[in-house]
């Protein structure tokens, strides 16, 4: 939809909204919701919540309200990044939110440059919820490690250069999307994002 950033671009935006997520007291193992549709501000919100050491759970607003609900209220995460698209789906929380689209003012205030690292290997990076087929969904939680391994595996696995073209195609609720957005990132590649009308 005409829109694009720059690596820069994207690096300085999910700084200033990680500088923005500390102040909030987000740190190693704090678990961030994200439900966002595919946009730019879900890749700056998920780079943003690693950024600032947290882990996210990310939400598919097409979800059932039940369900997203149940998802929320398990984690406790005490922090909910939105868009002003996403947020009516929502049902009521405890947790501040961050309507991305409404914060950009004070946010893009915030200092660019990159933070300090402060969660390790062991921490947590993200808390994927399985289906629910066989009862309640469950939280699988992967950590940098995890995650990392993955990301290099596969980059490697499907040659991913500064010369591909990578189409973001999974929910971000579903762990396919580590793949596609991280190797792509990690590599220098373009990643494309597109609605689901198109896809």
């Amino acid at each position: 939809e005409e829109q694009e950033l720059t690596y820069k671009e994207l690096n300085e935006k999910a700084n200033q909204l990680a500088h923005y997520l500390r102040s909030l007291g987000v740190g190693p193992d704090t678990l961030v919701a994200i439900a966002a549709e595919r946009s730019l501000e879900m890749i700056i919100g998920l780079l943003g919540i690693l950024k600032a050491g947290g882990a996210y759970v990310p939400l598919d607003p097409s979800y059932p309200s039940e369900r997203l609900q149940f998802m929320l209220e398990d984690t406790n995460a005490p922090v909910l990044i939105t868009d002003i698209e996403t947020v009516d789906k929502l049902p009521s929380t405890w947790a501040q939110i961050i309507c991305l689209d409404e914060e950009r003012g004070s946010i893009k205030n915030l200092p660019t440059m990159n933070l300090s690292l402060i969660s390790s290997p062991q921490n947590l990076a993200y808390v994927i919820y399985t289906s629910g087929s066989t009862g309640k969904p469950k939280g699988a939680m992967v950590g940098h490690k995890g995650m990392s391994n993955l990301i290099k595996a596969q980059s490697n696995i499907f040659e991913v250069n500064d010369c591909t073209r990578a189409l973001q195609f999974a929910s971000c609720a579903f762990d396919a999307s580590v793949s596609e957005i991280f190797t792509a990132l990690t590599k220098g590649a373009a990643l494309f994002l597109i609605d689901k009308e198109t896809l």
